[in-house]
This record gives structure tokens, sequence and C-alpha cells, in this order.
């Protein structure tokens, strides 16, 4: 076991405590990472408020790159020295999910409390999401990581790991969007932009943000949205289809508010699909008119992570970053040192913030 440093949860709610913490050696099919970047996600901010339980204390963090400095027995096309973005997806690759191509519902659970970290006096410390990233260095299995450029900025690539991959994957793999389609998108923050930039990219006529902040709209259309529309409004839904001219063939809710999904079906056009993003807290429930759905040909679908398949996905991402077609840099309000991290996690939550990257390194 080795030492090293971590933004430790300890109570719900309460602030994130930096200390020492043990991390095992990589095994079978495991590498180790020193990272060098880590972002926040809304979703670390949810576990550590408590919005889904879980074991404490914990590590949280989950969108990180950094380079492997450790390489456990059975692993393949990888080595120490690789630049790499760690994900959360965690693939068997033998279950049914993962046969049929759906590594992001991989069916082996993976249990944080028996993962590769330890308090330091060796006592038990969930690594939450197979990550627990909001550390000096991770270790994970094989088939969370892609390989970067060697010229990629480690701060930028961190991203690749959740906010983009979940937004853009919504769009092209989840909606299955076609090029003259309309989207509209609920939230217009990290994982919001990433739809937009997924809808634009995937050729959408028009693609209206909806979100309680005009500064956000602004965001929402440096980022490629024809429209705003803000949130506050008595019936937004009537102010998108006048933006479209019709109802939307894909909406995508991209915030975790229970109250975003009972409207999302309001601005759904005949045979469109609302597209379920964003996460609730566990017991936040939404109501809706079947009849309707089944009436109009409509349909609700999740979708985790953006469904993708990392090891295509992130690469074609990157390349479109190096084309000047997925904005990237401009997604980073930021940078902070893991000492900061309570202060990066407050600017988060005050809601103004596109992405805040912890630099490591």
């Amino acid at each position: 076991m080795q030492t090293i440093k971590a933004a430790v949860c300890h109570e719900f709610g309460q602030p994130l405590v930096i200390e020492d913490v043990q991390l095992r050696a990589p095994e079978q099919n495991e590498i180790e990472v020193t990272l060098e970047a880590v972002a926040i996600c809304h979703s670390d901010i949810s576990y550590a408020d408590g919005a889904w339980g879980g074991t404490l204390p914990a590590v949280y963090g989950h969108e990180a790159a950094g380079r492997i400095t450790g390489v456990g027995a059975g692993v393949t096309g990888l080595a120490e020295g690789d630049p790499v973005v760690v994900t959360l997806i965690r693939a068997c690759g033998q279950c049914p999910s993962c046969g049929a191509g759906r590594p992001t519902g991989c069916e082996t659970s993976f249990d944080g409390d028996h993962g590769a970290l330890k308090t330091a006096d060796g006592g038990v410390l969930f690594q939450a999401m197979a990550c627990g990233a909001f550390a000096e260095k991770v270790v994970v299995h094989q088939s969370q990581v892609v390989k970067l450029p060697e010229d990629m900025a480690m701060d930028v690539a961190s991203l690749l790991a959740c906010g983009v991959i979940t937004g853009i994957g919504a769009v092209v793999n989840a909606a299955g969007l076609r090029a003259g389609q309309d989207v509209v998108v609920i939230g217009a923050g990290g994982v919001g932009l990433n739809a937009i930039q997924g809808a634009r990219i995937a050729g959408a006529r028009r693609i209206v943000a909806v979100d309680m902040s005009s500064e956000k709209l602004a965001d929402a259309k440096a980022f490629g949205a024809t429209d705003g529309v803000l949130a506050t409004e008595e019936k937004p839904w009537r102010a998108a289809k006048k933006a479209m001219g019709r109802g939307a063939d894909a909406v995508l809710v991209t915030v975790g508010a229970a109250g975003a999904y009972d409207t999302a079906p309001r601005y759904l056009a005949g045979g469109g699909r609302v597209i379920m993003v964003g996460m609730p807290a566990t017991g936040a429930a939404s109501s809706y008119e079947a009849a309707n759905f089944a009436a109009a040909g409509q349909a609700m679908i999740g979708s985790k992570m953006g469904e993708v398949v990392i090891r295509r996905d992130i690469p074609w991402m990157i390349d479109l970053y190096g084309q000047g077609r997925l904005m990237l840099d401009e997604l980073i309000s930021n940078r902070w040192r893991l000492e900061q991290i309570n202060e990066a996690i407050a600017d988060t939550k005050a809601g103004g913030a596109r992405r805040n990257v912890i630099v490591l390194r």
C-alpha cells in the first residue's frame, strides 16, 4: 500500500477533508493512474450531499485524466507513461449488456467498499463510482480508460470522462438524432452545453435551450443553440414551439430536477422522445398522462452516460476537438488546487460555472 492525498467525505452535506489515505497496487486487469486533473461534476456533489446514499467515508470524483504509473497482470494495449482519460464506465465484457455492445449497462457490480482505497489506519474507504478520483492517484479497471494524444492538455481531457460524453452521447446514441430534426435541451449547465454541441454536430435544424438563467442561455447560444427560452416563463414550451414552428423531435432533460421531467413532454412533437439524462435525488417522482404518449406515439428513453462505447466515442470526440468542431477549452470556468476543492464545489453549486477543474500537477 502507498499513501496518497485525497478529499474524503466523512459526513453528507459537510466539507470534504484533505487527508492521507492508502492506495493498493493494481491487481489483475487494473492500472494505476497518477492524476493531473479532475473535473467536478454535479453527480459528485449530489453524492456528497447524500442524495443517493452510500457508504461513508468515501472518495468521490470521476472525471479525470493523468498518466499510467502502474500496470497489473493481464492488462493489454496500455503501458506505463501512457496519457489516459479515466471514466466511471467499468465494463466486464462478459455480461449480456456488454455482449450487446452497451458497456454503460454492465451488469457486473463493483463493490466500492472493497476497492483500491483504505483509510490511513486500514479501515473501509468507499471508492465511489469505481473511481475515487478526488485524489492524487487512482487504481481502476483497464476498461475505464482511453489513451489520449500526447499533446492534449489534461485539464481539457478530463472533461471527456463524463460531461462531454454524457451530453453528446445522449443526442447521438440515445436520441439517434438525424440532420434536420428539432431539439429542446432543458438545462444549460455542463451536460446541457454538450448536448447542445451534440445537436449542432448532428445537424439539428433548431436547438432551443431552456434554463432558469439568462446568462446560461447566452452560454447556450455560444455553444450552438439557435434559440433560448427562460424556464421562468409561465408556459415556456409555447415559446420553444414558436421558435421551432412545431414541437421537438427530441427533448433532452439534463438537470436532476423532477419538475423538469414533469414539463418535458409538453415540448414534444408527435413521435418525439424525451431523453432522460439528469438524475433527481432518490425518491423524487414525476408524473405523466400515459394516454398522451400512446396517442402521439411518443417515448421516454433513459440515457446513462450517453450510452457511449468509450473506446469508439472518445477518440471520435478528440478528433472533432482537433478539427475545431467541438468546444472543450471554453467549458472550463476555473482551475483549482486539491486543497481548494470545497471552494470549487461551492462555486459549482452557485450555478454559474460550466465546469470547474482541480489541477493536481
